[in-house]
C-alpha cells in the first residue's frame, strides 16, 4: 500500500479523499493555486505545493507541475478526483513514465471511454444500444445545423471531452443550433482545453439514470447498482438518489451488466460510471462514460456500504476486489443535494465572496438516519470566480425514500451560509414538491415546473402557522431574556400579554402564546372571528444569538434559520424566507397605518446578474433590439451566460466594453 499520496483536486473531492487517506493510515499531499492559499484542502493535508496563477489552465491543468509536485513531496500516486485532469489520457502516462501510480483507470480505458466520441463507437462495436446522433468533426455552425436537420430537432450538442454540463446545449431550431454550437466550444475549450463538440438526439422527457462500476488490475468488474440524476438545471445535476424510483430489479440488473460488458470490453480498473438516458417506459441508451469518481458517488457509498475512495487506492496498489457481484447489496435510500453558490431569486446565476458564517448540519447516525456534509469550504473561507461554485454535497440516508427526503429537508432547512448567496431555498422547496415526492421525474423537471425560475412564494396554510408559531415562540424567549437583565427597579411584576399578531411580511395571523409548566412554550392559533384554536406545543432549547430554530412542534421535529432584522425576525423554512414581525394589539393597530415603500424600477437598465468577465457586448448604442435578442456575454465559474433582452426597445448608452471584470449589479448598459 502507498504511503503517501497526492490529491491533485481541489475542493471538496480533495477534502473527502484525504479524509480517506487518512482512515487508511497514507499520508496526503495536497496542491494548490495562489486563489486557494487558505483553502480547507491546504489545511486538511499532510503538506501542500503551490502550483501556480489562480486561473486551472495555469494551475491544476498542468501536468508537468503536478508531477513535479510529486517528485518534490515523495508522492508515490496520484488520485485527481474529478474534473481538471481526471479524465485527460495524457495524464497517467506521464505519471507513469515518472514512476509514479494514477489512481484511476489505464490510458487505454480513458481513452475509449473518457471521451465522448470513442466511447460511443465503442458502445456501438459492443452492441450497446446507443442515441442516433453524429460522432465525426464538426467543421463549423453551418455543418453543425446540417447535421441537425438529419438527426431531427431537439437535438443535443455536446463537448467530447466534457463534464459537469460544461459545454453542453440543447437546440429546438437552426438558429438555436449554430448559437449553441459556437457557445458549447468556447465553453469546452476554456474548461477543458478541447473544444471538439458532437451533436445526438436529445431523448424527449428522459430521465438521467448511471451505473456505477468497479474493476481491478486482475479482469474483475462488478456493478454497484444505479444514481437517479434527472433533476438538473442546465444540464448540471442538481439532486441525486439512489436507487431511481424508476427501476425494478430486472431493469436493474439488465442496465447493470451492460455496463459491466462495456468496462470489460475496454478492460476497465478502477471506479467508473455507465451513464444512461432512460425513457418513462424503462427503455435505456447509452449516453457516456465518465472514467473517475462521480460527484454524487456518496449516495451510492451509502447504500452499499462500500467506500469508493478507498477501493480506487487498493485497486491502483494492485489488490485484487475483495467484493463480488453477490456480495453487492443495496440497504435503504440515500438522497444528495448540491449546494451552490448560486442565487436562485436571479436565475441561479453564480455569487461569490466571503462565508461570513458558514453552518452546515451536524453529521450525524442516530435511529437509522444519516446526514453526511461533503464540503471543501470553512467559515471564513472565500468562494472564487474562478473555479466551479459548490459550496457543499449534502447526502442523508434513511431505510426508505419518504424518510431519505424528510431527513433531507430537515438538514437544508439547519443549513446556515451568510456572506454569498446560494440555492439552498430552492433545494428545500425541491424536497417538499409533490412532484418530486411521488418519484415523476425527468430531466426536464425544473424547467416544467418552474418555467419562470424559482421566484419568493408567500407561505400559506399550514407552513405560514408553523413560521408564526416560532417567531412568536422567538420573541416570546427574547421577552423573557429582557426580564432576567439585572440591576431592574423592583416594582410590580410585569405581566406580558398573551395575544400577538404575527405580520409574515404583510400577511397577518393572530394567536396567543404562553409557556406553561413544563417548559413548553403553547400556541394557539386566533380567526379573524375572535375564536381561538387548539393548542400546539413548541419544544425548543433555542437562545438568542443560535441561526438555526431547532425543536419540535406537536412532537415533531422542525428546524428554521433565524436571523435578526430591525424590530423583528428574517425567517427561512422549506424555501419560504420572510421577515417576521411580533406585534402587540396596539402595535400591529399602528403598523397597519404605516405606508408601503416602492420599489424602484430598474427595468431600463441592463445590470451585470453575477460577478463575471464581460466576453462580449453584441449591441452597439443607438441599435433597436428586440425581445430576446442577445445584448451581451458574461462569464463566471467557466459558464458563459448570454444576456438577453426582455422586451423590444433602443439602446440609449453602453457603460462596459469585453474584457471587463464586473460586479454584481454593476451598469452594463440603458435603454432610451
Amino acid at each position: 500500500m502507498f504511503k503517501r499520496i497526492l490529491i491533485a483536486n481541489r475542493g471538496e473531492i480533495a477534502c473527502r479523499i484525504i479524509k480517506t487517506a487518512r482512515r487508511m493510515g497514507i499520508e496526503t499531499v495536497a496542491v494548490y493555486s495562489e486563489a486557494d492559499r487558505d483553502a480547507l484542502h491546504v489545511e486538511m493535508a499532510d503538506e501542500a505545493v503551490l502550483i501556480g496563477p489562480p486561473a486551472a489552465a495555469e494551475s491544476y491543468l498542468l501536468i508537468d507541475k503536478i508531477v513535479e509536485a510529486c517528485r518534490k513531496t515523495g508522492a508515490q500516486a496520484v488520485h485527481p478526483g474529478y474534473g481538471f485532469l481526471s479524465e485527460r489520457e495524457a495524464f497517467p502516462k506521464a505519471l507513469a513514465e515518472a514512476g509514479i501510480v494514477f489512481i484511476g483507470p489505464n490510458p487505454g480505458a480513458i481513452a475509449a471511454m473518457g471521451d465522448k466520441i470513442e466511447s460511443k463507437k465503442a458502445a456501438a462495436k459492443a452492441k450497446v444500444s446507443t442515441v442516433p446522433g453524429h460522432l465525426g468533426v464538426i467543421e463549423d455552425d453551418k455543418h453543425a445545423v446540417k447535421i441537425a436537420d438529419e438527426i431531427g430537432y431537439p437535438v443535443m450538442i455536446k463537448a467530447s471531452a466534457g463534464g459537469g454540463g460544461k459545454g453542453m446545449r440543447i437546440a429546438h431550431s437552426r438558429a438555436e443550433v449554430a448559437e449553441g454550437f459556437n457557445l458549447a466550444k468556447a465553453e469546452a475549450k476554456a474548461s477543458f482545453g478541447d473544444d471538439r463538440v458532437f451533436i445526438e438526439k436529445f431523448i424527449v422527457d428522459p430521465r438521467h439514470i448511471e451505473i456505477q462500476v468497479l474493476g481491478d488490475k486482475h479482469g474483475n468488474v462488478i456493478y454497484l447498482g444505479e444514481r437517479e440524476c434527472s433533476i438538473q438545471r442546465r444540464n448540471q445535476k442538481v439532486i441525486e438518489e439512489a436507487p431511481s424510483p424508476l427501476l425494478d430489479e430486472s431493469t436493474r440488473r439488465a442496465m447493470g451488466e451492460q455496463a459491466v460488458a462495456l468496462a470489460k470490453a475496454v478492460n476497465y480498473d478502477s471506479a467508473g460510471t455507465v451513464e444512461f438516458v432512460a425513457g418513462q417506459d424503462k427503455s435505456f441508451y447509452f449516453l457516456e462514460m465518465n472514467t473517475r469518481l462521480q460527484v454524487e458517488h456518496p449516495v451510492t457509498e451509502l447504500i452499499t456500504g462500500i467506500d469508493l475512495v478507498e477501493q480506487m487506492i487498493r485497486v491502483a496498489a494492485g489488490e485484487k476486489l475483495s467484493l463480488t457481484q453477490k456480495d453487492v447489496t443495496l440497504t435503504g435510500w440515500a438522497v444528495e443535494s448540491r449546494v451552490y453558490a448560486e442565487d436562485p431569486f436571479r436565475n441561479f446565476l453564480p455569487s461569490i465572496g466571503r462565508l461570513v458564517k458558514y453552518r452546515p448540519p451536524a453529521e450525524s447516525k442516530v435511529n437509522g438516519v444519516t446526514v453526511r456534509n461533503d464540503t471543501g469550504v470553512q467559515e471564513g473561507g472565500e468562494i472564487s470566480i474562478y473555479y466551479d461554485p459548490m459550496i457543499a454535497k449534502l447526502v442523508t440516508h434513511a431505510s426508505s425514500r419518504a424518510a431519505a427526503i424528510e431527513a433531507q429537508g430537515q438538514a437544508l432547512d439547519a443549513f446556515y451560509i451568510d456572506g454569498i448567496r446560494h440555492n439552498i431555498p430552492f433545494l428545500s422547496a425541491l424536497m417538499h414538491h409533490p412532484r418530486w415526492r411521488e418519484g415523476k421525474l425527468s430531466t426536464g423537471f425544473i424547467a416544467e415546473e418552474f418555467p419562470n425560475g424559482f421566484a419568493e412564494k408567500p407561505p400559506e396554510g399550514e407552513v405560514a402557522r408553523r413560521l408564526a408559531a416560532i417567531a412568536a415562540a422567538v420573541d416570546h424567549v427574547f421577552g423573557e431574556r429582557k426580564r432576567q437583565i439585572s440591576g431592574q427597579m423592583i416594582g410590580r411584576p410585569v405581566k406580558r400579554q398573551q395575544r400577538r399578531a404575527v405580520w409574515l411580511d404583510r400577511d397577518e395571523i393572530g394567536l396567543e402564546i404562553a409557556r406553561n409548566d413544563e417548559g413548553a412554550i403553547v400556541v394557539r392559533f386566533v380567526g379573524t372571528d375572535g375564536t381561538v384554536g387548539n393548542p400546539h406545543h413548541l419544544v425548543s432549547s433555542w437562545v438568542p444569538g443560535q441561526p438555526v430554530w431547532h425543536g419540535s412542534i406537536d412532537g415533531v421535529a422542525v428546524a428554521a434559520l433565524i436571523r435578526p432584522t430591525a424590530n423583528g425576525i428574517r425567517i427561512a423554512h422549506q424555501g419560504h424566507e420572510v421577515i417576521a414581525n411580533v406585534y402587540t394589539d396596539v402595535e400591529a393597530a399602528a403598523a397597519r397605518l404605516m405606508p408601503v415603500g416602492a420599489k424602484v424600477d430598474t427595468g431600463k437598465k441592463l445590470l451585470c446578474p453575477m460577478p463575471g468577465l464581460v466576453v462580449s457586448i453584441a449591441v452597439t448604442e443607438g441599435q433597436e433590439v428586440k425581445a430576446g435578442e442577445t445584448l451581451a456575454v458574461v462569464e463566471a465559474m467557466k459558464m458563459q451566460n448570454v444576456l438577453r433582452a426582455e422586451r423590444d426597445g433602443t439602446v440609449k448608452k453602453i457603460h462596459a466594453a469585453a474584457g471587463a471584470t464586473l460586479a454584481v449589479d454593476a451598469l452594463i448598459l440603458e435603454f432610451a
